[in-house]
């Protein structure tokens, strides 16, 4: 089932902008182009609310929720939700669920599975991004703060792992692992998920004043997820059941 078109009175006129950063397979710039799993799912399920008129603001990480609230765009990329987050801006219906990884120089020389074997080396440095959930997720393993180095972007952290002024950086093993198949060099390294935990979920953002934006998009998520279309285009990027299943389930129940 492809998004299924309901158009409402939009403004014509008015450039719909989301923000983006540059993580791949979610959301990156490619020469003029602006690509990714998460900006092709958006571009759907816009175009199905009768959106076609789309400007695309690549930012910092830090700067998404700021972003919104102030409204220098109207809609953000889907992030983790959390709670502290959710004070701030209004979340979509989650569209995946992911789980953690590292990315370490190809071997792993210091055997990096998880934030405790981080923790339990003083000589080892993780790089991490400013406003990313792994910063809280790594402290609460035990990483301490002088094993933290924090980096502006994702280029910026993997520059630093080559050159081996960090031994791992932490994000989505999805995400992870699209870097290393670019990177020859550099490996995918996905932490194991307690059976009884389960991976966190992302969804896409709004300003709390933009109710009908919000619950337009919350509309075709329920008709559009986890359909075969979406889970085709999805699947381009390395995205399958795993990180699908869950939030179609959850959704569908609401």
């Amino acid at each position: 089932m492809e998004a299924q078109n309901s158009p409402l009175n939009w403004d014509k006129n008015k450039k719909y902008r989301i923000a983006y950063v540059d993580e791949p397979p979610f959301y990156w710039t490619e020469g003029n182009l602006v690509k990714g799993a998460d900006i092709e799912l958006a571009k759907v399920i816009l175009q199905a609310i009768g959106i076609s008129n789309i400007e695309y603001h690549l930012t910092t990480f830090d700067e998404l929720l700021s972003g919104i609230q102030k409204g220098r765009w109207d809609m953000n990329v889907p992030i983790f939700v959390t709670p502290e987050r959710a004070k701030l801006v209004a979340f979509s219906l989650p569209v995946w669920s992911l789980g953690d990884g590292f990315v370490v120089q190809r071997g792993n020389p210091k055997k990096l599975t998880s934030y405790e074997a981080v923790a339990m080396r003083s000589d080892v440095h993780l790089g991490l991004i400013p406003g990313q959930v792994q910063i809280e997720k790594s402290k609460s393993a035990g990483v301490s703060d002088s094993q933290i180095v924090m980096f502006n972007n994702q280029q910026e952290l993997i520059d630093a792992l080559l050159t081996g002024k960090i031994d791992a950086f932490a994000a989505t093993a999805v995400g992870n692992n699209a870097v290393a198949n670019a990177n020859p060099k550099l490996e995918s390294i996905p932490h194991e998920n307690s059976k009884d935990v389960k991976a966190p979920v992302g969804a896409f953002s709004f300003s709390k004043e933009n109710q009908k934006l919000l619950q337009a998009v919350n509309e075709q998520l329920r008709k559009y997820l986890g359909s075969t279309d979406h889970r085709t285009r999805m699947a381009k990027y390395g995205i399958t059941e795993t990180e699908i299943d869950s939030v179609v389930s959850n959704n569908s129940s609401k």
